[in-house]
């Protein structure tokens, strides 16, 4: 005699998980991290054009600070944490904040 065992697996949605929320990735002016700097660092690791990185950088001088991109947490910690070493190796006391969205 063969038993046939049916087996019922139940599924729950998960309703209230938030999605993830994104963080602005913030440069913070100073007076010794270069124009230059900050404009190649936007272009090379935020796809800035040279115009527009022109044009965020003379923001963020004349205003003491600026949101350079606004991305889900783990990429903009990424990113700041590769434009902060990049800045370190050449000299320059950059601060990069997050803040959430």
């Amino acid at each position: 005699m063969s038993e046939q065992t049916d087996t019922k697996i139940k599924v729950r949605p998960i309703i209230d998980k938030e999605p993830p929320r994104d963080y602005k990735v913030i440069y913070v002016n100073d007076q010794v991290t270069t124009f230059e700097f900050v404009c190649e660092s936007l272009v090379t690791f935020f796809d800035y054009s040279q115009p527009k990185a022109e044009k965020k950088t003379a923001e963020i001088h004349n205003q003491g600070s600026s949101v350079v991109a606004v991305l889900p947490f783990e990429i903009a910690e990424q990113k700041g944490v590769e434009v902060l070493v990049q800045a370190r190796n050449s000299g320059f006391p950059l601060e990069v904040k997050l803040e959430q969205e």
